[in-house]
């Protein structure tokens, strides 16, 4: 543990190390803050009800915490962790990738083939509401890879070129989605009901376009590049432009598509917001400071990780075996937030 940590709990939290170890898992990056149990039997739940304010500090200071070696038996405890720490789960609404609810609102992680890598992103920044807190439990490990990578958005934002960020700042983003094309989930999983008239909404309530081209939808919405965030005032890059965009598709998939449907009617898609094109080397700038700032690390069955989803990006290495890491989403950056599609019923997700 650093001399900073130890002094900082020495003075604010009198007691403190009888009960929690501290530790970096990199001695050169604070992230994540790595929690480990100092007394046999501690309860992770009990514990980090009782010490939400180091656990809000520290979360701030270092964007994620990984809480390593405690006895957390089931995803009800997990769920039960969230609430007590973060209040009320999230509803996974506006989705952008195949899910699974696992119990109440803890969601499988995202379901693609496990041979694919998901890059570093922040949970929903291709929209305008978003967690603020995102949890992470590691039910099963797999046999070889599935690391959840994690990078520190402020570095991130910094990172990139100045040039290329001010053009993206100037310009602004603008994502243009089409759904019930057979290729990418149908709009009645992404706004969870089958009622146009409560998608209509949804859209209108979010400033989203819209346009039903007959069982079809296609949406545009114009979000953020960069935020500030409201607790730190960092500047963070966020936005999901190097994901979303058509060149980081392989080659052969890309010009599959392009032939077939179109570039209007791709299942998804960014622009500028004036609807102008981004050319490919940004994008490609953007994915190598991205992948600069990534810290990996392998998951511990029983790990848990709380990211502020501000603050850190987070993705998936590819893996073999058997992999199961669940997700819970809390704390909307929108409190007034517009209802969501979706008739009321609760949902849990794994990534």
């Amino acid at each position: 543990m650093s001399t900073y940590l130890s002094q900082q709990l020495a003075v604010d939290y009198p007691g403190f190390r009888q009960q929690v170890n501290l530790s970096y898992l990199r001695p050169d990056s604070p992230l994540p803050l790595v929690v480990r149990p100092a007394v046999k039997g501690l309860s992770l739940v009990k514990w980090a009800v009782a010490n939400t304010l180091f656990i809000e500090s520290y979360l701030k200071r270092n964007g994620a915490i990984l809480f390593r070696d405690f006895d957390l038996l089931a995803v009800e405890e997990f769920e039960q962790l969230i609430e007590g720490v973060s209040g009320h789960l999230l509803d996974y609404s506006y989705r952008s990738t195949p899910r699974t609810v696992v119990s109440g609102k803890i969601y499988s992680s995202t379901e693609y083939p496990a041979h694919q890598s998901i890059p570093l992103h922040n949970e929903n920044s291709y929209a305008l509401s978003w967690p603020m807190k995102i949890w992470f439990y590691a039910v099963q490990v797999a046999e070889e890879g599935g690391e959840t990578p994690i990078a520190d958005s402020r570095k991130i934002y910094k990172t990139i070129p100045a040039e290329i960020r001010d053009c993206f700042v100037r310009q602004g983003l603008m994502y243009a989605r089409n759904y019930g094309t057979g290729l990418d989930l149908p709009w009645q999983d992404v706004f969870q009901t089958s009622q146009r008239a409560l998608v209509e909404n949804y859209c209108r309530e979010s400033g989203m376009e819209f346009e039903w081209l007959g069982d079809q939808l296609r949406t545009r919405q114009v979000c953020q590049v960069v935020k500030r965030h409201p607790a730190t005032r960092d500047m963070v890059w966020f936005n999901q432009a190097h994901l979303f965009h058509i060149s980081r598709l392989p080659a052969e998939v890309r010009d599959w598509l392009l032939t077939a449907f179109g570039e209007d009617n791709l299942p998804r898609n960014v622009y500028f917001a004036d609807g102008s094109p981004i050319d490919p080397a940004m994008i490609d700038e953007i994915s190598r400071a991205c992948e600069a700032q990534s810290v990996v690390f392998p998951w511990n069955a029983g790990d848990v990780l709380l990211l502020d989803n501000m603050l850190a990006a987070h993705g998936r290495n590819p893996f073999t075996g058997r992999r199961k890491v669940v997700v819970g989403m809390a704390e909307s950056n929108q409190p007034h937030q517009p209802e969501r599609a979706a008739a009321p019923h609760d949902k849990t997700l794994s990534v």
